[in-house]
């Protein structure tokens, strides 16, 4: 069982105060060994640069500790298949940027949430997501670089694109002749969507769905999240881990599904306290082992 622990691939999101490359420190001091980051302020548009310097630092680290993957999440004013254009414009910018910024870095994923179709159907909204994305990586090196984009499912709520499991699939299938793309599932997410991963009968079901639609190699990092809310809610509230509505022994399964021993576990889970990142992270690996 020790050696399972070791393998799993179990982290947090992270700070980047001081430099991205301090991320990997604090991963360090946490217990994890893959971590997730936001590469600039996920409520700006406009961002800086990445300092060859701090990519330098942040490869060094990482090969010094055997930290990976790293996962960037992307700005969460991105909306790729917004019906308005100006939107639209800004948010391949900014998009292409994270990408940018990603490559730069050396890390492995970006997630995005791919937006809000409101005002047109599903389909022009899928649409236009997928035109969105193509536009925004064009010309860029991601073909030389161990990189994917990867399309998180999400709440479920009214006109968001993922909430269902199908939608992601119709995504990355729409994307895989022109794009690096994959998956990220959160459980809190699927969850509120109102898939039951919290019974051993509904934990079964809902893995054979996603398997019939996104299949498990696509998958490559869960966001490990226990729920304020409700299955079924709608409510996208990350509570810690054992502590939510889901609950500590569905993460037991997923940690111990070997359906998954290819991908990064990591937490989103709240900071309400110093060593709140190591606290998750630690019941992860606990949950991992036992």
């Amino acid at each position: 069982m020790a050696e399972l622990v070791a393998k799993r691939r179990i982290g947090v999101h992270l700070g980047t105060a001081g430099g991205c490359w301090t991320a990997v420190n604090r991963a360090v001091e946490a217990g994890a060994n893959t971590f997730q980051i936001f590469s600039s302020s996920p409520r700006m548009w406009k961002a800086a640069d990445v300092k060859p310097d701090d990519a330098r630092k942040m490869r060094d680290l990482r090969s010094e500790h055997g930290i990976g993957p790293v996962s960037i999440h992307a700005s969460y004013l991105i909306n790729l298949c917004s019906q308005t254009e100006s939107v639209r414009v800004s948010s391949v910018a900014a998009f292409r940027g994270e990408v940018e910024r990603a490559l730069a870095l050396g890390a492995e994923y970006l997630v995005l949430h791919p937006g809000s179709w409101k005002g047109l159907t599903r389909e022009e909204g899928l649409r236009l997501a997928a035109q969105s994305i193509e536009r925004a990586i064009d010309g860029l090196a991601w073909r030389d670089a161990d990189f994917k984009i990867l399309i998180e499912n999400t709440a479920g709520a009214e006109f968001s694109l993922g909430g269902k499991l199908e939608q992601v699939a119709e995504l990355v299938e729409c994307l895989k002749p022109c794009a690096p793309v994959a998956v990220c599932l959160d459980t809190c997410h699927v969850h509120v969507a109102g898939y039951d991963i919290v019974s051993m009968d509904g934990y079964i079901e809902t893995m054979k769905l996603m398997e019939s639609t996104v299949g498990v190699d696509a998958v490559k990092v869960w966001h490990c999240n226990d729920a304020k809310a409700a299955m079924g809610s709608k409510l996208d509230r990350h509570e810690h881990i054992g502590e939510g509505t889901i609950g500590a022994e569905t993460f037991r399964k997923l940690l111990h599904d070997d359906r998954f021993a290819h991908c990064a576990f990591i937490a989103e889970t709240p900071v309400d306290a110093p060593g709140d990142e190591a606290r998750n992270v630690g019941v992860l690996r606990t949950l991992a082992a036992g």
